[in-house]
């Protein structure tokens, strides 16, 4: 939390360069989560960490402003985590960054993942790759993910109103969460095994 007592949205994305449209995308659904919950937003890209990050092997070799980067998404309250993709993946210096995050900094904290790429053969890695990472620091991840292709901007800008939609819903699902917003609980009836098993079949 800040000393305000918001929770304490950051963005990241692996561009290396600004203006960039993983920048863009990641705006777009923080926006959409601070119109819906009190927060404060703070916005960091590789650009940031500079070289000292890529230079470093272990979290001791960090230059201050890559542990800076690092420690901000450490300590947030909620993550959108959005990369570029180069060659069917997501950045490496995306990756390397997060090698360097405490396994334990981010269990049960909201996190949105997206990316953006050429084209939507790319479109997949939020799924394949994006959301397996964050499992393994047992975040929640919320359900809808956002991938946008180059076409599907303008001026900087996303345009296409299938992103737009999903841009929406994933902001939405990040400020519930934040929100503390009660999930509707599930009804579970358990199985009469005794109705269900087969019957046996007398042998002999």
């Amino acid at each position: 939390m800040t000393q305000a007592g918001l929770p304490r949205l950051v963005v990241f994305t692996g561009s290396t360069r600004r203006p960039s449209k993983s920048g863009a995308l990641g705006q777009a659904i923080a926006a959409v989560a601070q119109g819906q919950a009190e927060l404060t937003v703070e916005h960091y890209d590789i650009v940031d960490a500079g070289p000292g990050l890529g230079a470093a092997f272990t979290r001791k070799a960090l230059t201050p402003e890559a542990l800076r980067v690092v420690e901000a998404v450490e300590q947030a309250d909620a993550l959108i985590a959005v990369s570029p993709v180069y060659k069917g993946s997501y950045a490496g210096l995306f990756k390397h960054l997060f090698d360097f995050v405490d396994p334990d900094a981010l269990a049960h904290k909201p996190v949105v993942v997206g990316a953006t790429g050429g084209g939507h053969r790319h479109a997949l890695i939020v799924e394949h790759q994006l959301r397996p990472l964050f499992g393994f620091f047992s975040a929640l991840v919320v359900p809808t993910s956002v991938y946008a292709s180059d076409h599907e901007f303008s001026d900087g800008a996303v345009v296409d109103a299938g992103v737009l939609d999903r841009i929406g819903l994933a902001g939405t699902q990040l400020a519930a969460q934040l929100r503390g917003t009660p999930r509707p609980a599930a009804t579970l009836v358990a199985p009469d095994f005794a109705q269900t098993r087969p019957a046996r079949t007398a042998v002999g």
